[in-house]
């Protein structure tokens, strides 16, 4: 579905884009293969986030997992989606998949090294490690992420003339594979569901409580006075704030047990800690769902708690850091372009949606229509029929009374009916759905 809107052709083709995450990398790489020159810009190594650990471009700072790829979940469909619509960093990231059962786990390292490699051999795409702190008059994508600098954050208030918002995100510990005792731990993925590539660390009742307790009297790194207020985002909550909910929260959550049989016991545990693969030589691996603000010492103490990692030798502790994100419904349109200055697009999380999955899409749906922009063609609304459609048809819905950042999900989309008889089947609404998606977007891009 493309909109009734034309511009006239720049003479220059030539677009600024502030940040090279996931969704400036792939804006750029969109841009380029329509033969358009971009100028990216990128603080890191100048200037640090806080997350962030090298210099590279497309870095993951949190999960190593972009999700599902089974079209029948709503991340693995935007994945499908992506592919349809010629999306790069997802071919790169099939390339750098690591083992996790139904999910697209990348080795972190490589993937960000093949995107800057690619980045930097693009004759179309020229990297520069410099911070902006005003935006450009020239046409452009800000896709500089929820770690925004302050510069840039109050520039894009006076730009959009409304108050950025924010939330909070934290990061789970990373751990060496060698230090696992294996004769606590095992191998599963949940009911047996593709490969057995997540590590089990179960526990009985006496063993939880211990957790538990440990868990809840931990010290947290002292927030700042302008902290205090912290929003946090419902899907990426700290686990001491679930563990705040009560005793139980955690087994109904990433610690739940069911489906996860150790094969030489047969028993199912009272609760399960769950390790994901986190790059290709499987030496390291994360803590699923272990998102923390504890003081690292607590940290240490409550992981060697655990059975299996007793002895377990911590590479990354997990930290806390802000998001920023502006609001979306007021600022954008369905194009992605903001409303008032038609030449600036926005891009990734910053525009209020959550999920590396998530972040890419934008991309490469902002890189596309920047480029109908610059060659004066009318721009593209992908129908709220497709994830992506209605991801974006959710940000951007001016009915929001209180904008929070969403990842893609079943609930954002024009819903199915079935037969009376079949309305509780929801792998089958998740296969129709799925399908009507994959057909309209086809039909769009033919």
């Amino acid at each position: 579905m493309t909109a009734e809107y034309n511009h006239t052709k720049l003479k220059r083709m030539e677009v600024t884009i502030i940040g090279a995450g996931l969704a400036g990398t792939e804006a750029a790489l969109q841009l380029s293969k329509r033969n358009i020159q971009v100028n990216l810009y990128e603080m890191r190594p100048q200037k640090g986030t806080g997350a962030h650990k090298t210099s590279n471009c497309a870095e993951f700072v949190c999960s190593n997992s972009l999700g599902s790829y089974d079209k029948t979940n709503a991340s693995g469909l935007l994945k499908h989606e992506m592919e349809i619509l010629g999306g790069e960093l997802i071919k790169i990231a099939y390339q750098c998949r690591v083992p996790a059962g139904s999910a697209l786990a990348i080795d972190r390292e490589l993937f960000s090294k093949t995107v800057t490699e690619k980045i930097n051999s693009d004759k179309n795409i020229n990297l520069i490690r410099q911070e902006i702190t005003k935006i450009p008059k020239t046409p452009s994508i800000i896709a500089s992420g929820p770690l925004t600098s302050p510069e840039l954050a109050n520039c894009i208030k006076e730009l959009t003339r409304n108050d950025h918002l924010y939330f909070y995100d934290a990061i789970a510990p990373i751990i060496e594979r060698d230090s696992i005792n294996f004769e606590k731990a095992f191998y599963a993925s949940r009911y047996d569901k593709g490969e057995a590539s997540y590590i089990n660390c179960p526990m009985n009742k006496e063993e939880y409580e211990k957790f538990y307790d440990i868990l809840i009297n931990a010290p947290k790194i002292e927030l700042k006075d302008f902290e205090k207020n912290a929003k946090f985002f419902e899907s990426c909550l700290p686990i001491e704030v679930l563990a705040s909910r009560g005793i139980d929260t955690l087994r109904f959550g990433p610690m739940k047990p069911v489906g996860l049989i150790d094969k030489r016991t047969g028993t199912e545990n009272y609760a399960v800690v769950q390790l994901r693969q986190d790059n290709s030589a499987k030496t390291l691996y994360n803590l699923v769902g272990f998102q923390t603000n504890l003081k690292w010492g607590s940290q240490k103490e409550l992981l060697k708690s655990i059975p299996g990692l007793e002895n377990a030798n911590i590479v990354r502790y997990g930290v806390m850091h802000r998001n920023t994100f502006i609001n979306s419904p007021q600022i954008l349109n369905s194009y992605l372009q903001v409303k008032n200055q038609s030449n600036i697009f926005f891009a990734g999380q910053i525009t209020g949606t959550e999920g590396y999955t998530e972040s890419i899409a934008t991309g490469l749906l902002a890189g596309i229509n920047m480029s109908r922009y610059i060659e004066g063609k009318a721009l593209l609304s992908l129908p709220k029929e497709t994830m992506l459609g209605a991801l974006i048809n959710y940000i951007t819905d001016e009915m929001h009374d209180k904008f929070q950042p969403i990842n893609s999900n079943w609930g954002i989309m024009p819903q199915i009916e079935l037969p009376k008889k079949e309305r509780k089947n929801k792998k089958l609404k998740a296969k129709l759905m799925a399908e009507r998606s994959i057909n309209v977007l086809k039909s769009v891009c033919s």
